[in-house]
């Protein structure tokens, strides 16, 4: 299926840290993956998974089961879908550190986003959760242990005294902690290879990556999500990973969840014109370059942050963004293709609008989303916030306390009544505007 792909892996990430699907989606949604062109899952399970014994505090409560792991897992062979499964052990440790119980191991104690890479138990911890997490994925191939953006890295009480030493550096300090938390890999899960995403590691010097262990261990994901990446600074970046020692490398591009925060619809032009750029630099650099690439698929930018765009919402840039993969381009029979598999006519990359979101697993999601970003929110925005009646004698103060003049009733209720027989799939975003339940 691989075509004249560049990419040998080809990973649809499933970031489970914000609205995670349940199984049975999931099982829907595996053989179209399949039938685009992946051939493997990231999964970055965070609090969803069912962490036991001193780990318990760090599942969510609706975090899956052990048997819906293994259930994923086994749709996931059934599509063949090699899975790698994603654990954080660095930064972006917000689900951890959030708990009281282990705030003593931040590393800047007001800021719950970074480990403590000098305390012994910090790599008890991970090791701990690597451990689990490998226990109901026997055979992994590889394990991403994140190592991304490690905000405040070298601002802890501990890290300044460490740095105060010569010749300790911020860099020597990353580069020991993810030679340890890869050494726990080796040690313990000998045919496993971690993966590491590789920002840390872009402004290391040459001579001190290939001083270190590191490459010897772990294998670097680039990832960049842009629209104009740097085709050639990508190239000379993975020359230089290359010259360190790294044997193998990996890319990382994005068909959701990098456009802002609170992304609501994907704009597929931007992810499309993403992976065009990504197929510039794997057909700049040698052939046994890069081992596949990880189509990132973000749920929030954190713990704390709101959701961007739900997964069935960018099923169609992830669609559009393999078969680009695939075929080199986006050339009108690409498209049709693209088409064909989602069950839709009207697929436009350039324009979230579409008359008809299409037939694929979740698509009536989509549908929803689409109507709320684009039609219901300007419409109640415009009374909301617009209409002298509401702003006047309706306002956020009237609607806490439930109390209106009479007589504006006659103005507003009749403007909110016919949101609610136009737009009946989202009657409860509009009740509010009735006022039948107001002090008078």
């Amino acid at each position: 299926m691989s075509g004249c792909s560049p990419f040998k892996m080809r990973l649809v990430h499933l970031d489970l840290k914000g609205a995670p699907p349940r199984v049975c989606y999931l099982s829907e949604i595996f053989p179209l993956f399949r039938a685009l062109g992946a051939n493997g899952l990231l999964i970055e399970y965070e609090d969803m998974f069912p962490y036991e014994g001193h780990l318990r505090l760090l599942r969510a409560k609706h975090a899956y089961s052990p048997s819906e792991i293994k259930e994923i897992l086994h749709q996931a062979t059934l599509n063949e879908l090699e899975v790698i499964p994603l654990v954080q052990t660095f930064g972006h440790m917000e689900f951890v550190l959030k708990h009281e119980a282990l705030a003593h191991l931040r590393e800047v104690a007001l800021f719950p986003n970074t480990l403590n890479p000098h305390k012994a138990e910090s790599l008890a911890l991970v090791g701990a959760m690597i451990d689990q997490v490998m226990a109901l994925h026997p055979g992994a191939r590889w394990l991403h242990i994140g190592c991304d953006e490690v905000y405040y890295l070298g601002e802890g009480e501990d890290s300044r005294q460490w740095l105060q030493q010569e010749p300790n550096t911020r860099a020597e300090l990353c580069l020991s902690y993810m030679e340890a938390v890869a050494s726990h890999v080796q040690a313990q899960h000998p045919t496993t290879t971690p993966l590491v995403w590789d920002d840390m590691l872009r402004d290391i010097p040459e001579d001190q990556l290939s001083a270190s262990r590191v490459p010897q261990l772990v294998e670097p994901v680039l990832w960049d999500y842009g629209a104009d990446l740097d085709v050639h600074s990508k190239a000379l970046l993975m020359e230089k990973y290359r010259k360190s020692g790294f044997s193998w490398l990996w890319a990382a591009s994005a068909f959701k969840g990098a456009t802002g925060a609170s992304q609501a619809l994907t704009p597929i032009e931007h992810h499309l014109r993403n992976h065009m750029q990504w197929l510039q630099v794997a057909g700049s650099v040698p052939a046994d370059t890069l081992q596949g690439i990880v189509l990132t698929g973000w749920q929030r930018y954190d713990h704390f942050s709101v959701l961007c765009e739900l997964l069935p919402v960018g099923i169609p840039s992830l669609a559009v963004c393999l078969q680009v993969l695939l075929h080199g381009g986006f050339a009108e029979n690409v498209k049709a293709r693209v088409e064909n598999f989602l069950g839709t006519s009207s697929l436009e990359a350039t324009d979230f609008r579409s008359e008809r979101a299409g037939s694929f697993p979740g698509s009536d999601i989509l549908n929803l989303v689409t109507q709320v970003s684009l039609h219901l929110c300007s419409s109640v925005d415009a009374l909301l916030e617009r209409d002298r009646y509401v702003t006047g004698w309706f306002s956020p103060y009237h609607r806490r306390r439930k109390f209106i003049h009479p007589v504006m009733i006659q103005h507003i209720q009749p403007q909110a009544h016919r949101f609610m027989h136009q737009e009946k799939p989202f009657q409860p975003v509009v009740k509010c505007l009735l006022v039948s339940e107001v002090k008078l």
